[in-house]
Order: C-alpha cells, then sequence, then structure tokens
C-alpha cells in the first residue's frame, strides 16, 4: 500500500521539503536548508514540525481512572486535570509495548502513542480496559519548540511543562501542551484537520519559526537523552534495562500504596532487586565520527560489550554521541569501543543528556 500523508503534506512540499516513508506515512525529513541548519535553529530560535503522524487517542467510560491504572503504570489520586504525563504500555513479560503521553482532562484521558503503535495499542487497551471506549481522533498534530517558542505562541504563555490546555488558535479550539521531543521548551498542538494548515502558516509567519523535518527532530531527540520506540527499546526490552524506572508513578514501585498491579509489574519489581545483566546508556565518541544504530560495542580485550541503537554527530557539539545497551558490569565513564567498519573508534559512557535540556518550569 503505498504510504499515507498529513493534512500538511501541501504545505510541506510547497516549503521544498524532501520526503521520506516513516510508519505508513511519507513525511519531511528535511527541508532546504538542511538537517544541520534545522537543528541548530531549533535550538537557537523555533522550530515548526508535524507530528500528525502520531496516534491521538481520547478514553472515556465510567471508572476510567481506576481502569487505566490496571492497564499503566500510573497513579491518578493527586493529578489534576490538565496536567501531563509520561507512561509507558507494558506486556505480562514487562516489555514495552510503546511510550506514551498521557494527558488528564475533565470527563476523559488523551492518550499520545507512536505512529507505528496505534492499531496495537489500541487492542491492547481495549483488552486490558473492556469496560472503557477508545477513540483515535482525526485531529493534526503540530509540534513547536524552541526557545522562541512562547513568544510564537502567548496564547499559550501561562502553561508550565506538562501542562496542557484548551485555546483558540487559527479560529479553531486547540489541545495545546506545553510538551516535546527535542529538550527544548516548547508546545504540542491538537488542531482539527480543517485549520490545520491555517494554524502553521500563521506561526511560519513568524520568523523566528522555521520548518523543521523528521531528521533534525531525531537529532534534537537523541541530544536530549530521549529514547525512539522501536530503536532504544521494544516489546523485548524490559523498564529497568532501558533505564525507564523513573516513569513508574512512585506509587506503583515496590513499596508504595498500590505496589505493581499493571501488566508486567512482576518482571519490573524482581529486577528492581535482582538488577539487570544489561542498561541502555548514554555514550559520547572522541572522534566526530558517527556511529549508526547496530554497531557492535567491544572492550579494551574485544569482548562484547553491548550494542548502539542510536548514534549521530551532535549538531551541537560536533562529538560523536550515541545510546546503546551495554554490560551492567560496566559503570559510568567506563571506556568501550565502537566497531565501525571494521574499525574500533573509542567511546565512553557518560551522563544523560547530552546537550542541557531547557524546560519550561513546573508551576504551583
Amino acid at each position: 500500500m503505498p504510504d499515507e500523508r498529513t493534512v500538511l503534506y501541501g504545505l510541506h512540499a510547497e516549503l521544498g521539503a524532501r520526503f521520506t516513508p516513516f510508519a505508513g506515512y511519507e513525511m519531511p525529513i528535511q527541508y532546504r536548508e538542511g538537517l544541520r541548519a534545522e537543528h541548530l535553529h531549533t535550538r537557537s530560535d523555533a522550530g515548526l514540525f508535524d507530528v500528525s503522524h502520531m496516534g491521538q487517542v481520547r478514553v472515556t467510560g465510567t471508572g476510567l481512572e481506576q481502569a487505566l491504572e490496571r492497564a499503566l503504570p500510573l497513579d491518578f489520586d493527586g493529578w489534576p486535570e490538565g496536567m501531563q504525563r509520561y507512561s509507558l504500555l507494558l506486556n505480562e513479560r514487562g516489555g514495552i509495548e510503546d511510550d506514551l503521553m498521557v494527558t488528564r482532562l475533565a470527563g476523559e484521558v488523551r492518550i499520545v502513542v507512536n505512529a507505528a503503535c496505534k492499531e496495537k495499542d489500541l487492542a491492547l487497551l481495549r483488552t486490558l480496559c473492556p469496560d472503557l471506549s477508545f477513540t483515535l481522533l482525526d485531529d493534526a498534530l503540530i509540534a513547536l519548540q524552541g526557545p522562541a517558542a512562547e513568544a510564537a505562541l502567548p496564547a499559550a504563555r501561562a502553561l508550565a511543562f506538562m501542562h496542557a490546555g484548551t485555546f483558540s488558535l487559527a479560529r479553531a479550539e486547540c489541545l495545546v501542551s506545553r510538551s516535546g521531543y527535542t529538550g527544548e521548551d516548547g508546545f504540542e498542538i491538537s488542531v482539527p484537520r480543517a485549520s490545520a494548515e491555517r494554524l502553521a502558516r500563521d506561526l511560519l509567519a513568524n520568523p523566528a519559526v522555521k520548518p523543521v523535518g523528521l531528521g533534525a527532530r531525531d537529532t534534537l531527540r537523541l541530544e536530549a537523552g530521549l529514547h525512539l520506540y522501536g530503536q532504544d527499546m521494544d516489546a523485548s526490552t524490559t523498564v529497568m534495562e532501558a533505564s525507564l524506572g523513573w516513569a513508574i508513578a512512585r506509587s506503583r514501585r515496590a513499596g508504595g500504596k498500590k505496589e505493581g498491579g499493571f501488566p508486567g509489574a512482576g518482571v519490573y519489581l524482581q529486577q528492581l532487586l535482582d538488577g539487570t545483566p544489561r542498561r541502555l546508556v548514554g555514550l559520547v565518541g572522541e572522534e566526530p565520527v558517527p556511529v549508526r544504530h547496530g554497531a557492535a560495542l567491544v572492550d579494551g580485550d574485544g569482548s562484547e560489550a553491548g550494542v548502539v541503537t542510536s548514534g549521530t554527530v551532535s549538531p551541537s557539539t560536533q562529538r560523536a554521541i550515541m545510546l546503546g545497551y551495554v554490560d551492567s558490569r560496566f559503570g559510568n565513564d567506563a571506556a568501550l569501543f565502537a566497531v565501525v567498519r571494521d574499525a574500533r573508534r573509542p567511546v565512553r559512557i557518560t551522563k544523560l543528556p547530552f546537550v542541557p535540556k531547557r524546560y519550561k518550569a513546573r508551576t504551583g
């Protein structure tokens, strides 16, 4: 089947986008100025991203919060309306079926799922929560990211990081969250399809805002140390292996008032006690040579040490940066080698993120 197109495809083509197949969609990978220019402009000003390929799900029904707590490692107690949280959809083996953004609203919950996981996630959630209604919305999703994002969208200025609200934009009612996947301050805007192009053009009329494709979105999220589903984690990867224990609500962890009670909880709680044979870490190279997904990692003796899952040369620092799984015997700052075309490139384990995050401070 041919790749689908988002409602903004015509605008992308007009702006000179190069397209690539991604998760069943024909998506802009970059525009005329190129990936590096788009990346650096997002860090200095603001980039506009079409992320309409993502799935937006509205969840309603009686006993909404209690049912979702049986499906996800969340806790709705003390979670005010308009707040958003990052979460994980797990299987009974403790593997990560998807990572999610979950927003609590009046009488409903919104979940944003990854594009390639939409149908799988819906089927699993409907099985786990048979009494709830899950509706896949047809709205477009636009991300505005960078230090100039707030000035470009003054209507949403009052939102704090990981909060959401409804605003009138481009003559349409839009759900806006102060979030994104670049490490920068910014917003994700759910907008009715009929108003999506008008809103995008309104935002691009600001000279501080430029269109940015999936290529720079990937390098931006990697600099921020953020995982890419299907590459840095998947259904065979557990929470603790992926270094995502922080995404489990505190009350659902060992000793919490709602300990466990979600799919895969037994595996998660056991690995909390026993540890895991491997873990996802950040790695930095000593040479500005890209180390890509799948590159083997070895120790000084040439013994297998792990594998790279994401890698690039950082446009911000001009250093090789990577995420990868390494044997848990290697500690922080351990020196390893990445095998690139039969040559060993020195790398070392480092703290994440590679570039400091600049999110809007929480309020209240």
